[in-house]
C-alpha cells in the first residue's frame, strides 16, 4: 500500500473517530463563516433591495462597484482589514488583529458584495414583475422592501448559501488577519496549507474531505432551492 493510500485511510480514521484537533478546526471554521454570512446578510439584503428600488444620482456607479467587488481578491480584502485593525490603523486600539473577530470582518468584506449584488438582481426582477400590483396597494418604496424580500426568500437563501461557500473556502484573507494561530485562529483552509507544508497529510486530507463535503452540500442545497424557486414561478 502506497504512502498516499495510508494517508487517506488515516484521514478517514481521524474523521470517523472524531479527532479533537480536526473537529476543533472545523468548528471554528463554521463559526467564523456563519457569523460573517449572518452579518453580511443583515447588511446586504436591505442594501441590495434599496439599490433595486431607489433611483438616485450615482446609483449605477454603486452597482458597478458592488459587482466589481464580487470578484475582490481575498488577499486584497485581507490586506485592507489588516491595515484597518493593525496597531497603526484606525481600529488598532481594539486589539482585534489575529483573532476570530478579525477573520469574521475579512469574510464579511468578501461576502457582503455578493449578497448585496445578487439580492439587487432578484428584487429588481420581482419589482418589475409586480410593480403595478404594488403601486395599486399604495405601498411606498420603503414598505416595498420587506414585501419583496419576503417574496424572494427562497432565491435569497440560495444567495446566502453562495456567500457561505465563498467564506468557508477562503484562505488568503483569514491567513493575513488571523495569523493561523494554533487553537485560536486556525481554520480548515489555513490548516490544509500548513499541514501539507509540514508533511502531515492525514490531517490535511481529513480537513480537505470535510471541506469538499461541505462545499458539495452547499451547492446541492443551492441547486434544490433554485429548482424550488423555478417551480414556484412556473
Amino acid at each position: 500500500m502506497s504512502s498516499s493510500d495510508n494517508a487517506f485511510l488515516t484521514a478517514l480514521q481521524l474523521i470517523l473517530h472524531m479527532d479533537s484537533d480536526l473537529f476543533s478546526i472545523v468548528t471554528l471554521s463554521l463559526q467564523v463563516s456563519f457569523v460573517a454570512v449572518a452579518l453580511a446578510a443583515l447588511a446586504g439584503l436591505p442594501l441590495g433591495a434599496a439599490l433595486a428600488l431607489w433611483r438616485f444620482p450615482g446609483r449605477n456607479g454603486v452597482i458597478i462597484v458592488l459587482n466589481a467587488l464580487m470578484g475582490l481578491p481575498p488577499v486584497v480584502a485581507g490586506l485592507c482589514v489588516y491595515l484597518l485593525l493593525s496597531r497603526a490603523g484606525p481600529l488598532g486600539q481594539l486589539g482585534l488583529l489575529f483573532s476570530p473577530t478579525a477573520m469574521v470582518v475579512a469574510q464579511f468584506v468578501l461576502v457582503l458584495p455578493i449578497i448585496a449584488s445578487l439580492t439587487r438582481q432578484q428584487v429588481e426582477a420581482l419589482h418589475d414583475e409586480y410593480a403595478e400590483q404594488l403601486q395599486s396597494l399604495g405601498l411606498s418604496t420603503t414598505r416595498m422592501i420587506p414585501t419583496l424580500l419576503w417574496d424572494a426568500r427562497i432565491g435569497l437563501v440560495t444567495v446566502m448559501l453562495a456567500g457561505f461557500g465563498r467564506a468557508s473556502a477562503e484562505v488568503g484573507a483569514v491567513m493575513i488577519v488571523g495569523g493561523n494561530i494554533d487553537g485560536v485562529t486556525r481554520v480548515m483552509t489555513t490548516s490544509i496549507v500548513l499541514e501539507t507544508s509540514k508533511g502531515n497529510l492525514p490531517l490535511a486530507l481529513g480537513l480537505g474531505i470535510i471541506l469538499l463535503a461541505l462545499v458539495t452540500l452547499i451547492n446541492a442545497l443551492a441547486h434544490l432551492m433554485g429548482e424550488t424557486a423555478k417551480r414556484r414561478l412556473g
